[in-house]
């Protein structure tokens, strides 16, 4: 009888503990849990595709290629919305979306920023928006990605190389200024840094800090703090060595664009929340309890 009462009492702590979320993982997205679950092709006009960010407003994903000649609205399974022309353009990396029908999209090499609203079957120029300068001219190792915090208004960037550089701050469209300062000095073991995701927008919230870093050269999506440090990784290798974009929809899918064009998705079981793991926790205790006393 006592030990079938501590062979269950055993039982029920293990499950218990299986349900228990780490400390890490309740802090992480952690895209150890992630595997590729679809892709699709993009139009011609995404050719070249850089730069990828998520609609809130519509659900829908709007794409740019390195080009600048459109910016391109797709479902979440690819199919095509419409698309804006753009003019002037020439080396667009970079691309977020921040409401209200309005992105801002990034030159690499001069390193500016345009604030537009899309108007599908329109075009627009590049000499008719507003802009700011975040630095100055350089080659082919600038502005490689921006996204838009929610909570603050704010905008994290990240600078391709010779340099490798993780910048956050203000943007203020309107006085052609901005306040973006180095978060950390990168030492994440990539050789570029391709785009930038915050994790804001993600219905969790124990780690809503965190950043989504994707390097094309090295073939890796990185979830790291804002401290710098690597807390989960999800390698690329197999799947795609010319993807250059990432963003997150509010629901933790995540969306990887490349030039070819092409988009792939990343999915993963969701997450449940403290009070789910409360109630889960005090079933398995019941369970137990019940078990023991039958024995």
């Amino acid at each position: 009888m006592i030990r079938k009462s501590l062979r269950m009492g055993f039982i029920a702590a293990l499950a218990t503990a299986a349900f228990v979320p780490s400390l890490a993982s309740a802090q992480a997205l952690d895209l150890s849990r992630y595997t590729l679950t679809a892709s699709f092709a993009l139009p011609g006009t995404a050719s070249e595709s850089s730069a990828i960010t998520w609609n809130w407003d519509s659900d829908t994903l709007f794409v740019v290629g390195d080009e600048g000649e459109y910016i391109t609205e797709v479902s979440r399974t690819g199919t095509v919305i419409g698309s804006m022309r753009l003019t002037g353009f020439d080396d667009t990396e970079a691309l977020t979306y921040v409401g209200n029908g309005q992105f801002v999209i990034g030159e690499e090499r001069i390193q500016d920023v345009y604030r537009l609203t899309y108007q599908a079957g329109t075009t627009v120029a590049r000499n008719s928006l507003a802009s700011v300068s975040l630095g100055g001219t350089v080659g082919n190792v600038g502005l490689e990605g921006i996204s838009y915090d929610r909570r603050d208004g704010s905008f994290v960037t990240v600078k391709e190389k010779s340099p490798q550089a993780v910048r956050a701050g203000g943007i203020d469209f309107g006085t052609g200024t901005h306040t973006l300062a180095d978060l950390f000095s990168p030492a994440l073991g990539v050789s570029d840094l391709s785009d930038v995701q915050v994790l804001s927008g993600f219905a969790g919230t124990g780690f809503a800090d965190n950043l989504l870093i994707y390097s094309q050269e090295s073939q890796r999506l990185l979830e790291v703090t804002r401290g710098g440090q690597i807390v989960s990784t999800f390698d690329f290798t197999f799947i795609s060595g010319i993807a250059e974009g990432v963003t997150i929809a509010g629901d933790g899918t995540i969306f990887i664009t490349d030039e070819s064009p092409y988009v792939y998705v990343l999915s993963a079981p969701p997450v449940p929340e403290p009070e789910t793991y409360a109630l889960m926790l005090a079933g398995l205790c019941a369970v137990g309890f019940i078990a023991r006393r039958r024995a």
